[in-house]
């Protein structure tokens, strides 16, 4: 895969794997699949946080917080860094506030 035509990631998610003076932890090839990987995930969990919130949680930061919660268990694949980035980008997917989320 050549890197001349590849998609967008957004700063939020180069965040996630960048140190305090902005390289990048991992190479960026890594990067390209977590990001993908993540951005999947997100895009799927819109329709479980839908029927959530249709039918037993009415309050959308607490869908968040729990699907927050899923996503930081160890067989969830994904790491801390990357479960906080998908509950932020599902909240920006649904339209709603990004949720306030434990940082342990």
């Amino acid at each position: 895969m050549s890197d001349d035509n590849q998609i967008f990631i957004p700063p939020s998610f180069f965040a996630v794997y960048s140190d305090a003076r902005q390289r990048l932890s991992e190479p960026i090839g890594v990067v390209r699949e977590r990001y993908e990987i993540c951005e999947d995930l997100a895009s799927h969990l819109v329709g479980h946080a839908q029927i959530q919130h249709h039918t037993e949680v009415p309050v959308e930061s607490e869908i968040l917080r729990r699907i927050h919660a899923g996503l930081r268990a160890p067989e969830a694949g994904v790491s801390a860094a990357e479960a906080g980035w998908i509950v932020q980008r599902l909240a920006e997917l649904l339209g709603w506030p990004g949720p306030e989320l434990a940082a342990d």
